[in-house]
Protein backbone atom coordinates (compact mmCIF):
# COMPACT_ATOMS: atom_id res chain seq x y z
CA UNK A 1 0.00 0.00 0.00
CA UNK A 2 1.23 3.44 -0.91
CA UNK A 3 0.22 6.93 0.19
CA UNK A 4 1.47 9.76 -1.99
CA UNK A 5 1.27 13.20 -0.37
CA UNK A 6 2.10 16.63 -1.62
CA UNK A 7 3.90 18.46 1.16
CA UNK A 8 6.07 17.38 4.04
CA UNK A 9 5.05 17.06 7.67
CA UNK A 10 6.61 19.72 9.87
CA UNK A 11 4.81 19.56 13.22
CA UNK A 12 6.29 17.06 15.67
CA UNK A 13 2.90 15.89 16.97
CA UNK A 14 1.71 15.03 13.43
CA UNK A 15 4.96 13.21 12.64
CA UNK A 16 4.53 11.19 15.84
CA UNK A 17 0.90 10.38 14.99
CA UNK A 18 1.87 9.21 11.49
CA UNK A 19 4.62 7.03 12.93
CA UNK A 20 2.21 5.52 15.46
CA UNK A 21 -0.25 4.52 12.72
CA UNK A 22 2.57 3.23 10.51
CA UNK A 23 3.65 1.01 13.39
CA UNK A 24 0.08 -0.23 13.96
CA UNK A 25 -0.44 -0.86 10.23
CA UNK A 26 2.80 -2.87 9.93
CA UNK A 27 0.86 -5.83 11.38
CA UNK A 28 -1.41 -5.80 8.30
CA UNK A 29 0.42 -4.31 5.35
CA UNK A 30 3.66 -2.89 4.04
CA UNK A 31 3.09 0.85 3.86
CA UNK A 32 5.08 3.21 1.69
CA UNK A 33 4.58 6.89 2.49
CA UNK A 34 5.86 9.18 -0.26
CA UNK A 35 6.13 12.89 0.48
CA UNK A 36 6.58 15.14 -2.55
CA UNK A 37 7.54 18.80 -2.35
CA UNK A 38 4.66 21.19 -2.78
CA UNK A 39 5.04 23.99 -5.29
CA UNK A 40 4.32 26.73 -2.80
CA UNK A 41 3.05 30.07 -3.95
CA UNK A 42 3.33 29.69 -7.72
CA UNK A 43 0.27 30.22 -9.92
CA UNK A 44 -2.44 27.60 -9.21
CA UNK A 45 -2.52 25.96 -12.65
CA UNK A 46 1.28 25.73 -12.78
CA UNK A 47 1.49 24.28 -9.26
CA UNK A 48 -1.09 21.58 -10.05
CA UNK A 49 0.75 20.72 -13.28
CA UNK A 50 4.15 20.45 -11.57
CA UNK A 51 2.72 18.39 -8.71
CA UNK A 52 1.00 16.13 -11.25
CA UNK A 53 4.34 15.38 -12.90
CA UNK A 54 5.84 14.40 -9.54
CA UNK A 55 2.87 12.17 -8.69
CA UNK A 56 2.95 10.44 -12.08
CA UNK A 57 6.56 9.37 -11.44
CA UNK A 58 5.36 7.50 -8.34
CA UNK A 59 2.45 5.53 -9.83
CA UNK A 60 2.22 2.67 -12.28
CA UNK A 61 -0.49 1.14 -14.44
CA UNK A 62 -0.93 -1.73 -11.96
CA UNK A 63 -1.80 0.63 -9.08
CA UNK A 64 -5.39 0.86 -7.86
CA UNK A 65 -5.50 4.61 -7.39
CA UNK A 66 -7.71 6.26 -4.78
CA UNK A 67 -7.72 10.04 -4.82
CA UNK A 68 -8.78 12.09 -1.83
CA UNK A 69 -11.03 14.90 -3.01
CA UNK A 70 -13.74 17.12 -1.54
CA UNK A 71 -15.91 16.13 -4.54
CA UNK A 72 -15.30 12.41 -3.92
CA UNK A 73 -17.63 9.79 -2.51
CA UNK A 74 -18.26 9.82 1.22
CA UNK A 75 -18.24 6.44 2.97
CA UNK A 76 -18.77 5.34 6.54
CA UNK A 77 -15.86 3.51 8.18
CA UNK A 78 -17.70 0.21 7.68
CA UNK A 79 -18.35 0.96 3.99
CA UNK A 80 -14.71 1.98 3.57
CA UNK A 81 -13.50 -1.29 5.13
CA UNK A 82 -15.82 -3.30 2.84
CA UNK A 83 -14.53 -1.39 -0.19
CA UNK A 84 -10.92 -1.92 0.89
CA UNK A 85 -11.50 -5.64 1.36
CA UNK A 86 -12.96 -5.95 -2.17
CA UNK A 87 -10.11 -3.94 -3.68
CA UNK A 88 -7.47 -6.04 -1.88
CA UNK A 89 -8.92 -9.23 -3.36
CA UNK A 90 -8.35 -7.90 -6.87
CA UNK A 91 -5.31 -5.66 -6.44
CA UNK A 92 -2.65 -5.46 -3.74
CA UNK A 93 -1.17 -2.25 -5.19
CA UNK A 94 -3.46 0.28 -3.53
CA UNK A 95 -2.25 3.85 -3.88
CA UNK A 96 -3.86 6.77 -2.09
CA UNK A 97 -3.09 10.27 -3.39
CA UNK A 98 -3.45 13.43 -1.30
CA UNK A 99 -2.93 16.54 -3.41
CA UNK A 100 -1.51 19.89 -2.46
CA UNK A 101 -3.32 23.01 -1.33
CA UNK A 102 -4.67 23.60 -4.85
CA UNK A 103 -5.94 20.04 -5.20
CA UNK A 104 -5.20 17.41 -7.83
CA UNK A 105 -4.90 17.68 -11.58
CA UNK A 106 -7.69 16.31 -13.77
CA UNK A 107 -5.09 13.98 -15.28
CA UNK A 108 -4.52 12.30 -11.91
CA UNK A 109 -8.24 12.25 -11.09
CA UNK A 110 -8.95 10.45 -14.38
CA UNK A 111 -6.52 7.68 -13.42
CA UNK A 112 -8.29 7.06 -10.12
CA UNK A 113 -10.66 4.14 -9.69
CA UNK A 114 -12.12 5.62 -6.52
CA UNK A 115 -12.58 9.29 -5.66
CA UNK A 116 -12.92 9.46 -1.89
CA UNK A 117 -14.00 12.31 0.38
CA UNK A 118 -13.98 12.33 4.16
CA UNK A 119 -16.19 15.40 4.33
CA UNK A 120 -17.34 18.49 2.47
CA UNK A 121 -15.12 20.39 4.91
CA UNK A 122 -11.55 21.33 4.10
CA UNK A 123 -8.81 19.93 6.34
CA UNK A 124 -5.13 20.83 6.57
CA UNK A 125 -3.29 18.35 4.34
CA UNK A 126 -0.89 17.41 7.11
CA UNK A 127 -3.70 16.60 9.55
CA UNK A 128 -5.61 14.76 6.85
CA UNK A 129 -2.70 12.35 6.40
CA UNK A 130 -3.19 11.23 10.01
CA UNK A 131 -6.95 10.92 9.48
CA UNK A 132 -6.42 8.74 6.40
CA UNK A 133 -3.97 6.47 8.22
CA UNK A 134 -6.41 6.10 11.10
CA UNK A 135 -9.22 5.10 8.73
CA UNK A 136 -6.99 2.59 6.93
CA UNK A 137 -6.03 1.12 10.31
CA UNK A 138 -9.68 1.02 11.37
CA UNK A 139 -10.55 -0.73 8.08
CA UNK A 140 -7.98 -3.45 8.73
CA UNK A 141 -9.33 -3.95 12.26
CA UNK A 142 -12.89 -4.29 10.88
CA UNK A 143 -11.80 -6.63 8.07
CA UNK A 144 -10.05 -8.87 10.61
CA UNK A 145 -12.98 -8.79 13.07
CA UNK A 146 -10.75 -7.21 15.70
CA UNK A 147 -11.95 -4.92 18.47
CA UNK A 148 -11.35 -1.21 17.97
CA UNK A 149 -12.70 1.65 20.04
CA UNK A 150 -15.70 3.48 18.63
Amino acid sequence: MKIICIGKLKEKYLIEAVEEYRKRLSKYTKLELIELKDEGLVEKKKAIELECEKIEKQISEKDYIITLEIEGKELTSLEFSEKMEKIMIENSNITFIIGGSYGLSEKIKKRAKLHLSFSKMTFPHQLFRVMLLEQIYRAYKIINNEQYHK
